[in-house]
């Protein structure tokens, strides 16, 4: 029978751990790498029976591409701390991996919430991710929002797993700075400048297109809030580039 190891990607994921742990139990070998966690994120993780591998943080593709060479099974399954495997996905799953016919991974499609409501619109409605492969044939490439380069097709799964994004407001902000300054260190390195375009245009672009071509509007104020915030994401990615271009320090 053909064998899955999940790999759990952590930092400071004290909430999540556990209901993530216990969401891929199907797996035969479940590991988490964590990214030297502050709260109690191993302590909670080392109740179950999981492998821990404690990693310096450098990127998203290089710490899970690490994980990946870590596995002694065939199949990967990767679980972000706050997503959970729902019971339709996981019959996929296993279905999948005994008879993938002729792909070597496949997507699976992803219900958002936010602020304990189910964002149907806003730009999450065609929300779909890699998360089980072949690790012979798939590697994560990308600083940001990593993606996959496979050596064969890919396949769909027609269930969602649930995303549970973010903690709470200050959580999401948090992530935006995070995702900022790694996407602003990218475009630093390719020699990327900053004008009005990137500072006016862009941001207000991005709010317009999540609350009116994508939907927005349809979630009510929350899809507003979000539709917002997604605009203030890409002005803080711009501001991280001017600040890096001049050679200036943050704090």
């Amino acid at each position: 029978m053909t064998k899955i190891s999940s790999i759990i990607p952590t930092l400071n994921e004290e909430i999540h751990i556990e209901a993530a742990i216990k969401s891929v139990d199907f797996a035969d070998e479940i590991i988490v790498i964590d990214s030297h966690s502050t709260d109690k994120t191993i302590e909670l993780a080392e109740k179950h029976n999981v492998k821990i591998i404690k990693r310096k943080f450098d990127d998203f593709s290089s710490q899970k591409n690490f994980a990946i060479t870590q596995a002694k099974n065939p199949w990967i399954y990767i679980l972000d701390a706050d997503e959970r495997v729902t019971p339709d996905v996981k019959k996929e799953i296993l279905e999948a991996v005994q008879n993938p016919k002729e792909f070597v991974g496949f997507y699976v499609r992803r219900s958002f919430f936010f602020a304990g409501k189910r964002i149907k619109y806003s730009g999450w409605q065609r929300d779909k991710v890699v998360r089980l492969f072949l690790k012979d044939k798939c590697k994560y490439q990308g600083i940001v929002h990593e993606t996959i380069k496979t050596d064969g097709e890919l396949g769909f799964f027609k269930g969602k797993i649930d995303h549970f994004g973010y903690k709470n407001y200050n959580h999401f902000i948090s992530k935006i700075h995070q995702y900022g300054e790694l996407k602003a260190k990218e475009l630093h390195a390719r020699g990327k400048k900053v004008n009005l375009f990137h500072i006016i245009i862009k941001p207000t672009y991005r709010i317009f297109s999540h609350f009116i071509l994508k939907r927005g509007f349809l979630d009510g104020y929350t899809g507003l809030i979000l539709s917002i915030t997604q605009g203030y994401a890409v002005l803080t990615r711009y501001i991280k580039l001017w600040i890096l271009n001049r050679g200036l320090k943050e704090d």
